[in-house]
């Protein structure tokens, strides 16, 4: 198990999991959510020979998204990383948006894992308290509330987009990610995960890896 290591440039404390080698792809969690769900999924990946970042949320406050857009590239230049794919989960694939707008290029492409289409969404009670990280999410609410919904719903321009959603996903519906491809058939491709729900990239990360891997040709 690779252990979480923090970056703190100027005390903001980022939570991170570096491992594997080659090609690079960032993930990012769910609001409120803690990288340790994502584990599995990034395993698989790493067992195709790739480098994957698992990012957590600042622990100080964050006044906007793009802040948090900013720390995921100085977590990049710490590591050496040119370039990814920018990547997560619900509010961490707004995150991977905001990043792909800010700072095109250092994008290879955008994989959303579920897409937020608002801030205000349902809350998914079966969460396991293991997975929450209850101390980031008032910041985490907070900055996307003090940004524009175009500066973190966008898409960059000319920047591949992959969708992964679950088809039974009831906070991130499965019409979200299909809307995103009408407004942008050209960039965005969608992969339904049948029988996914909201933590499907836990539990169903089989699935997930190899959409990932089939979608960049990684194998």
């Amino acid at each position: 198990m690779t252990d979480t290591e923090i970056f703190e440039p100027d005390g903001r404390g980022i939570p991170y999991v570096d491992e594997g080698n080659g090609p690079a792809v960032v993930l990012i969690p769910d609001r409120g959510l803690n990288t340790s769900y994502l584990g599995t999924l990034a395993h698989m990946l790493t067992e195709a020979d790739h480098r994957i970042v698992r990012v957590g949320t600042r622990r100080a406050a964050a006044a906007s998204m793009h802040d948090l857009a900013q720390d995921v590239v100085d977590l990049m230049d710490h590591l050496q990383l040119e370039h990814a794919w920018i990547g997560g989960h619900g509010f961490g694939g707004s995150v991977a948006r905001t990043v792909a707008l800010d700072h095109t290029d250092r994008v290879n492409g955008v994989l959303l894992l579920g897409v937020e289409a608002t801030a205000d969404r349902p809350r998914d009670g079966d969460i396991p308290d293991t997975l929450r990280d209850p101390d980031v999410e008032p910041g985490q609410r907070a900055a996307q509330a003090a940004t524009p919904d175009a500066e973190w719903t966008g898409l960059a321009p000319l920047v591949p987009v992959l969708v992964i959603h679950g088809t039974e996903d009831s906070v991130f519906p499965p019409a979200n990610g299909d809307a995103l491809q009408t407004a942008a058939p050209d960039r965005v491709s969608v992969v339904p995960i049948e029988g996914g729900g909201h933590l499907f990239p836990a539990t169903h990360a089989g699935p997930t890896a190899w959409a990932i891997e089939d979608y960049l040709d990684w194998d």
